[in-house]
């Protein structure tokens, strides 16, 4: 079966090491922040000034002058900090950001990236996109693995606007974890229920399969 935006969350949270500084992206990648296994230590920024980010607010506890880079409300944890966007990004550009998690709109066998611009539509924008992409020490991209017309989102050139290039290590979609390897898309993981041959049909770029793939372990 596949995984809902909340099971992708938890897969990624697995990546996870004690005392990691992590930025989150808009999206799927904030949900991260809920599944924080309970014997590490991560620190959340946010490229608007934020260092400190707890789990994503529950319905009726939101407060609206508390905000991540996308204006999605956030909560913070004890000892959080908040600071201006030229320190944030002074803490990206200066690469003290170890692991972003990014969503995407495509992503390139290559480890090319396209998540901010669609010609002739009105979407948010790459905003930080392009200062994480150009200095976070891994980027891990979470995203669904097709568009809402079944046509893959994992392709050998994207054909959006480019955010970064070469820079993604790994993708966790809805049907699988991949790895980007020289040779293209290393399938690691499959999602629990879902077969080899419909992550085959739903991949455009070039997919390398080795030995037995496990399912992914969700709670």
């Amino acid at each position: 079966m596949a995984l809902d935006k909340n099971q992708i969350a938890q897969r990624i949270a697995q990546e996870l090491k004690h005392n990691m500084y992590v930025n989150l992206g808009i999206g799927i990648p904030t949900l991260v922040a809920n599944y924080v296994p309970e014997n590490i230590n991560i620190e959340f920024q946010s490229e608007n000034g934020v260092l400190g980010m707890g789990p994503f607010p529950y319905k009726g506890q939101e407060d609206p002058d508390m905000i991540n880079a996308g204006k999605q409300t956030i909560t913070i944890l004890l000892g959080a900090v908040l600071f201006d966007s030229a320190i944030s990004f002074a803490m990206i550009r200066g690469r003290h950001i170890q692991l972003s998690v990014l969503g995407a709109m495509e992503v390139a066998e290559n480890g090319d990236i396209a998540d901010g611009k669609i010609p002739g539509k009105m979407v948010k924008g790459m905003g930080g996109a392009m200062d994480l992409v150009a200095s976070a020490e891994n980027i891990i991209v979470a995203m669904m693995h097709t568009n809402k017309a079944g046509e893959s989102k994992l392709l050998k050139k994207c054909s959006l606007p480019l955010t970064g290039l070469s820079c993604v290590k790994k993708i966790v979609t809805n049907l699988a974890v991949l790895e980007i390897t020289s040779a293209g898309f290393q399938l690691i993981e499959r999602a629990p229920g879902v077969s080899i041959e419909t992550i085959k049909k739903a991949t455009e770029g070039k997919l390398i399969i080795t030995g037995d793939i496990p399912e992914m372990k969700i709670n």
